[in-house]
């Protein structure tokens, strides 16, 4: 067993007791990327600054800082001073910024070592990873099959016990999706928890920075750092900090949990559906009660995700035109042509037809058409779930469709890649937290399922204690090397 395989107190004893230094859980890690390089879940590594800083925090143990000198992974649409950070896109393959976003100041001042940025979905668009320009990543359990996109990168290095920690973001289920497929627990929290400064924008108002790590303990310890109001994103919540680990430990007696049927329908694998109800069993037989409820709006998350999400990019992505960063098209005949020529070779064709799109939506009438109907229905899917949580305390269902498939399948198929996150993209629509966790593995290809939990805003405490028990009660062996 490596350093990095064992349990997260365990590790902090080993570098306050002086038996291990940061640089050697640092050198682990990148051994551990050489390993399995054709993971291809890191873009950009930080070796050289990731062995400095390690080395400089040698003998300064922080005893009540379980964070210090933990090595870490960060997705490559936030922006990391003096390291390379390219969306995974053409367009910013040589962008290297000149500040930290928020979430990296805070990772920063805990004393973890960043030692890479992940890999992909250009711009974050897409549920597959395969639309990163620098190639997919791969699953850790099954390296012909896809990680889930667009966090995948992330998901990938933390399923395969690369890192620990890893930080994503997700529009509409990308961290929850590929933590489902890989095997691991991700979070999104409610929409204002964590600053957005510093997230290169896909969808502004669904956009939120979240933690993926091996279990529901480090998820709530590492959010407990990332939480906070910022001045420089003003979307960003006064919400206090709290404590997200206090509940960890406590048993679901007596908790209302219900089940939207839409989730259980026939959208959803019955391999997924009879592993949702397994747990439905075991959270009744511990005293919860589980019910089924309808839930309207659900049908129509797609489509609300698909002009919301694509208006709003085509408004973010205009900034990248070849002229103040990023690739710019060498021998342009006029302004409009460098305009033209810079983002015609710059993108890659899912985002240029997500802008297309997307511009098209909010051209003239249509704004008023679609974009504006879509946020009233968005605002009547938000009432919907505050109805279901005027009575449950929290909401259960799959977190995908299907097992992660491979990664040749279905290349070719736009709708196929709004689809994977059916289950998920509702959570993002009311601004709601939402966590995967692992609950057991398909019997017809052994991969990962995940089910999602999704809480009433704020309340990620409640979501983490549940998640913790359901974990602790299962005991999966999560490890895609087996060694656990």
């Amino acid at each position: 067993m490596g350093y990095i395989d064992r349990d997260l107190k365990e590790i902090h004893e080993l570098l306050v007791n002086g038996e291990i230094t940061p640089l050697d859980l640092v050198n682990e890690a990148f051994e551990r990327i050489e390993e399995e390089k054709d993971l291809n879940c890191f873009i950009t590594l930080n070796k050289e600054e990731a062995i400095k800083r390690a080395k400089e925090l040698e003998g300064k143990v922080e005893k009540d800082n379980l964070l210090w000198g933990i090595p870490i992974a960060v997705k490559d649409n936030i922006v990391t001073k003096d390291l390379r950070t390219t969306c995974a896109s053409h367009i910013l393959d040589n962008f290297i910024p000149i500040y930290d976003a928020t979430v990296v100041e805070k990772i920063n001042n805990k004393k973890m070592i960043i030692i890479g940025k992940t890999n992909m979905d250009e711009f974050a668009m897409g549920s597959t990873s395969r639309t990163s320009y620098f190639g997919a990543p791969r699953n850790p359990w099954n390296k012909d099959k896809i990680t889930g996109g667009s966090s995948g990168g992330s998901a990938s290095c933390v399923s395969s016990r690369i890192v620990k920690f890893a930080l994503g973001s997700d529009t509409g289920g990308s961290i929850r999706q590929p933590a489902s497929y890989c095997g691991i627990v991700g979070m999104k929290p409610t929409y204002g928890r964590i600053s957005r400064y510093g997230l290169i924008a896909f969808a502004s108002s669904l956009d939120q920075i979240g933690p993926m790590t091996t279990n529901v303990f480090d998820n709530a310890v590492l959010l407990n750092e990332l939480v906070g109001r910022d001045e420089r994103d003003l979307t960003s919540s006064f919400k206090e900090k709290e404590d997200f680990t206090r509940f960890i430990g406590k048993d679901v007696k007596g908790l209302k949990i219900a089940i939207p049927t839409y989730f259980m329908s026939d959208i959803t694998s019955s391999v997924i559906k009879n592993k949702i109800l397994e747990v439905k069993k075991l959270l009744e037989e511990n005293g919860a009660v589980v019910e089924l409820v309808d839930m309207k709006y659900l049908e129509n998350a797609v489509n609300l995700y698909q002009i919301i999400a694509m208006g709003e990019a085509s408004s973010n992505l205009a900034r990248f035109d070849g002229i103040r960063y990023g690739y710019s098209y060498e021998n342009p005949e006029n302004i409009d042509d460098l305009y033209l020529e810079t983002r015609k070779n710059g993108f890659g064709n899912e985002v240029k037809r997500r802008i297309m799109v997307g511009s098209y939506l909010l051209s003239g009438d249509n704004a008023k058409i679609y974009y504006n109907k879509a946020l009233s229905i968005r605002d009547d899917m938000k009432k919907e779930f505050d109805r279901v949580f005027s009575e449950y305390d929290l909401i259960i269902g799959p977190t995908t469709t299907t097992t992660a498939y491979n990664l040749d399948q279905d290349l070719d198929d736009p709708l196929k890649s709004f689809m994977d996150d059916v289950l998920v993209i509702p959570v993002n629509m009311a601004g709601l937290p939402g966590l995967n966790i692992p609950v057991g593995f398909s019997d017809e290809d052994n991969m990962p399922i995940g089910m999602h939990i999704i809480g009433n805003s704020f309340e990620e405490a409640k979501m983490y204690g549940f998640a913790s028990f359901v974990e602790n009660k299962l005991k999966l062996s999560l490890n895609p090397k087996g060694d656990e």
